[in-house]
C-alpha cells in the first residue's frame, strides 16, 4: 500500500483549516493537495482524532499483508491439490 506524504496531524490540520471557514481550494493548493484528495480525506477521517486515523492505517496495512499472505497460500494449496490429482490419474 502506498503510504500518504501526509502525516495524521497534517491531514487534521488540513480538514480543520477548512471547518474554520477558510476556502477549500485555497486550503488545497497551500497544502499541495487536489480538492478531490481533500473531500476523500474528510469522508474518511472526517471527525477522527489523530490517534484514530494513525490506528485505522495500521490496520488497513495490516490488513493488506494478511490478504497477500492468504493469496501466496491458496496459491499453495491450489498446486499441491493439482499435483496429488495428476498422481492419483497416474496410479
Amino acid at each position: 500500500m502506498k503510504r500518504s506524504k501526509f502525516s495524521e496531524r497534517q491531514v487534521l490540520g488540513i480538514l480543520k483549516a477548512v471547518e474554520t471557514g477558510r476556502r477549500v481550494a485555497e486550503v488545497c493548493r497551500e497544502n499541495g493537495i487536489s480538492e478531490s484528495t481533500y473531500f476523500n480525506w474528510k469522508s474518511k477521517y472526517g471527525g477522527m482524532t489523530a490517534a484514530e486515523i494513525k490506528r485505522l492505517r495500521e490496520l488497513e496495512e495490516e490488513n493488506a499483508k494478511l490478504k497477500r499472505m492468504y493469496a501466496d497460500v491458496s496459491l499453495e494449496v491450489r498446486a499441491l491439490k493439482d499435483l496429488i490429482e495428476k498422481k492419483a490419474g497416474d496410479a
